[in-house]
């Protein structure tokens, strides 16, 4: 409460009635570092995406259907926890007259015009970011350097990416892209970075000119000399060039990324030059993975196989022998992954839940919430790794020995729901909505549903959650060949359990049909089925899955493993 009192005080002198602190930092990236996690500072959110609006008499959280329950539990005594787009803050203000205050390089105008699109509040841009004026702390610069992709890995060189957009500026008569979103850059010029916690991304921005004149803004700090040489026709600045840069521009035409372009960045183009309304053509190119990264996937996913699996089977030997906790769980499953050479680094926090914290969708076991795992519960397990050539994202309901009908009737349709994606006739014009319908159905049977999406799209060495690609309610996006996505649909009752299987596909072509293929090589707890609920195609779709992961893993098992592994992979 104190914090939120000091920093009502400036709303006086900067003539406001409100202010909005969102999750991300200048970068828009989904992981950010802690000292820049305002949002988390003023409210106590840990979640990966949200934003406040604190306004002179009341508080508000802004969350979706995956942190609702979260962020009653960490910030509702102080905030009004509002679950959008079931509720908007239109819907809050409606006719309010207020002046809202915010941070313009912290905010896009899309998000801007989403969120807050009605005419009778106005917005105030300030100067200064008010949460910098009333937290103190210590900021710890990273200096890690930016690094080049192995030629192995590497689809196309960065010189065909660059030549894919001249040829889409000229196309559409367009002077420059500004390109601002870091994963981004990356895919470009096929490096690397050390940026995020979970994103191997180089905080940076391009410029490009149609003439093929590059710029690329970053802390020069992080740019070594025989990392230089591999891009002659790149100028390097340091990043605080950026405005200076800009501003000499006049009367062209540009594209920027409206997703990650900040308000500050785009008021300065737009003020002499214009802004045409087009996505930064790299979504589209990013997303369609071509067939040596796509082989490079695989490779990643029976390596984070191995390691799951064998953490599923040390899990079920060693469960009342020890304490396991959610905790010591996680980190377990880590020193499984990291005995790999080729794991870099998770590609996400760990989602660890036993018992009602699995019903938590974007749990995260801090030592308050910590249980230790026991028979008789059913434990969630979401985690995901950065491999050199690929990166993963699996989820696995365990049982340890529960036997109860009602979390076994709806496992079996949270599985059902997963076959009907995995199994799906994909046409020409099939999109993610047409998908997440089927998803749901069999829940539905039974009044029940899920309030995240089915899947999110995936990066090749990059964002684990990968626009614009998804399967979900409103996602009209056509699948193409090449696209990985994830397969995730679930089930959770508050402060009971929670349910999700989750794994990665790819949308393959085979002669003139197109098809999933899964990625993702980890046996599906059987131990939770309802048998009698499955039709016969369901279970041989079941023993299919599970002989290709028997085939993929056992060379990297033991004698001890592989009777482990063909038991959890066994007929049914």
């Amino acid at each position: 409460m104190e914090k939120i009192k000091k920093l009502k005080k400036y709303f006086k002198e900067e003539n406001i009635d409100g202010y909005i602190i969102p999750k991300n930092d200048e970068f828009f990236g989904e992981y950010i570092a802690d000292y820049n996690d305002r949002l988390n500072y003023i409210s106590n959110f840990s979640g990966s995406y949200g934003f406040a609006l604190i306004l002179k008499n009341t508080s508000y959280l802004f969350v979706d259907g995956r942190y609702t329950v979260q962020a009653k539990a960490q910030s509702g005594k102080l905030f009004n926890i509002i679950t959008f787009p079931n509720k908007m803050p239109n819907d809050i203000l409606k006719d309010k007259k207020l002046t809202i205050g915010f941070d313009p390089k912290l905010l896009t105008n899309q998000s801007k015009n989403i969120f807050f699109n009605k005419k009778n509040y106005k917005f105030k841009p300030l100067k200064d970011n008010l949460i910098d004026k009333i937290w103190k702390r210590k900021i710890r610069k990273n200096f890690k350097k930016f690094y080049l992709m192995p030629k192995n890995s590497i689809g196309d060189n960065y010189k065909s990416k660059i030549a894919k957009i001249i040829y889409y500026l000229k196309k559409n008569n367009l002077d420059y892209q500004f390109i601002t979103a870091s994963e981004n850059c990356a895919w470009l010029l096929n490096i690397r970075g050390g940026d995020s916690k979970y994103t191997p991304i180089p905080h940076c921005y391009i410029l490009i000119k149609k003439n093929k004149n590059i710029k690329l803004f970053c802390d020069l700090k992080k740019i070594s000399l025989a990392f230089k040489n591999n891009f002659k026709e790149i100028k390097f600045l340091d990043i605080s060039k950026t405005v200076k840069i800009l501003e000499k521009i006049k009367k062209k035409r540009f594209i920027i990324d409206k997703k990650t372009c900040s308000v500050y960045f785009e008021n300065l183009i737009q003020k002499n030059n214009k802004i045409f309304d087009h996505q930064d053509p790299i979504y589209s190119f990013k997303m369609i993975k071509n067939h040596k990264e796509i082989n490079n996937i695989k490779k990643a996913h029976v390596q984070d196989g191995v390691a799951l699996t064998r953490y599923l089977f040390w899990l079920k030997k060693n469960l009342g022998k020890k304490t396991i906790t959610e905790i010591s769980a996680s980190q377990k499953l880590l020193s499984f992954r990291k005995k790999n050479r080729n794991f870099k680094t998770l590609s996400f926090p760990t989602i660890s839940g036993t018992g009602p914290n699995g019903a938590i969708i974007h749990y995260k076991a801090t030592k308050k919430s910590n249980r230790t795992i026991k028979k008789g519960d059913i434990y969630l397990v979401d985690s995901g790794g950065q491999y050199k050539f690929g990166t993963t994202d699996v989820t696995r309901t365990i049982s340890f020995e529960n036997s109860n009908k009602k979390i076994k009737n709806i496992f079996t349709r949270v599985l059902k729901g997963h076959i009907a994606v995995a199994d799906y006739k994909l046409k020409k014009n099939t999109t993610g909505s047409n998908i997440d319908k089927e998803a749901r159905k069999f829940l539905k049977q039974i009044n029940l549903d899920y309030s995240h999406g089915t899947g999110h799209g995936v990066g090749y060495f990059l964002n684990v959650h990968e626009g614009p690609i998804s399967i979900s309610k409103n996602n009209k996006i056509n699948l193409q060949d090449g696209m990985v996505l994830s397969n995730e649909p679930g089930y959770y009752e508050k402060d009971k359990f929670g349910i999700r299987i989750e794994n990665l596909v790819y949308v393959k072509k085979d002669k003139n049909k197109r098809m999933f293929d899964n990625l993702t090589l980890v046996p599906i707890e059987k131990d939770l089925l309802d048998l009698s609920l499955l039709s016969k195609r369901e279970k041989m779709w079941i023993n299919n899955y599970h002989k290709k992961v028997l085939i993929n893993l056992s060379s990297a098992m033991n004698k001890k493993e592989i009777v482990l592994l063909k038991k959890a992979c066994s007929a049914i």
